[in-house]
This record gives structure tokens, C-alpha cells and sequence, in this order.
């Protein structure tokens, strides 16, 4: 009964067992409730929600309203993150092109991209922002960067966490705030 998910089933079922889909969905779809909270419980509990980025307002010019990256993965459940999901707040990374529009820098992207590589245990691949992405990495990761959950930026919640937030994905419910942040109200 709701058009986004129905985006969400075509997605998924269009995935073949190592299939990989990403996708952007209103904020809202994240932790809808009724009959979208029993569908959600479903795509987590196969184990094919990989990756939540929540990403700010104002990155698209069809669209202010912040919004969510979906990533899927159908082979995630023969690894060992099959019983985790991980979130990323990225709402606070973005470049500010003009008063109403923002985007990421390549370093940016890269950075991102290379968080959820180092989740999952990939080769870290440095062409999207070069020496600045490595400098990144190094800065919140160490020196040989190894994912770990950092307050406001990530964390790899478990089914269990998930399931005691009413199977929400959204990243806001698991990430936290980084020490000395300000709270806000979105």
C-alpha cells in the first residue's frame, strides 16, 4: 500500500543471489510503520539490507528534503556481516555549492565509499579523492585503517538492535552523536 516500497520489492526481487542494488528513498521509508514495517522485517531478517547512508537536504535540485541511500545485497547472507546492517550519518558531509544546493567532493565520495569497503572487509580503492580520501581514512580510522563504530558517523547494528528499534533503518537511530555535537531536531 505504499508506492516506495513496492520500488523497494522490485529492487530486491530483480537481485539474482549475489546481486547488489542501491537505491535513494524518502527518509520516510526508513522507519514507516504497519504494512512497510512488516516488509522491512522481512528484507532484514533474509539478510539482504547491507548498507542505510542517511544523506542531507538540499543534494538534489528536484528536491530539499533529505533523503536515504539503500544498498541491498543478496550474498551478504553467506558473510560474516550477515547478522548486521550498517548505518552511516552523512548528513553533515557535503560541500556547499551554492545557498540552496550542496554536493560531495570526490574525496568525500570516496571516503564513504571506502568506509563501507573497510565494513566489509574489501581492498580500500583510493581513485575518488586520492591523498585526501587516504588522509581521511587515516584521521578516523588509524593509520591502517580498520572499520570501527565512530559516534555520529557509523555503526554496524545487529539484528537484535534493529529489531528493538521497530526494525527502523534509519542511520539516526544507531549512529549517535559525535562527542561535542549539537543535537538537532531532524
Amino acid at each position: 500500500d505504499n508506492a516506495n516500497y513496492l520500488w523497494i520489492q522490485l529492487f530486491y526481487s530483480s537481485l539474482n543471489d549475489k546481486g547488489r542494488a542501491g537505491f535513494v528513498m524518502a527518509n520516510s521509508a526508513s522507519d514507516a510503520r504497519s504494512s512497510e514495517q512488516e516488509l522491512r522485517q522481512k528484507l532484514i531478517d533474509a539478510r539482504a539490507v547491507d548498507v542505510m547512508v542517511a544523506v542531507g537536504p538540499n543534494m538534489f535540485y528536484t528536491v530539499t528534503l533529505p533523503c536515504t541511500l539503500w544498498f541491498l545485497d543478496k550474498g551478504k547472507a553467506k558473510s560474516k556481516r550477515a547478522d548486521t546492517v550498517l548505518f552511516i550519518d552523512a548528513r553533515h558531509i557535503y560541500r556547499q555549492v551554492d545557498r540552496a544546493h550542496r554536493d560531495w567532493t570526490p574525496a568525500q565520495i570516496g571516503f564513504i565509499a571506502n568506509l563501507v569497503r573497510l565494513y566489509r572487509g574489501e581492498a580500500l580503492d583510493l581513485t575518488q579523492g586520492g591523498k585526501e580520501t587516504e588522509a581521511k581514512l587515516k584521521e578516523v580510522f588509524g593509520t591502517k585503517p580498520k572499520y570501527a563504530d565512530v559516534p555520529g558517523l557509523c555503526k554496524a547494528a545487529t539484528l537484535s538492535e534493529i529489531e528493538a528499534q521497530g526494525w527502523s533503518l534509519n542511520p539516526g537511530r544507531y549512529v549517535g552523536v559525535a562527542p561535542g555535537e549539537d543535537v538537532s531536531d531532524e
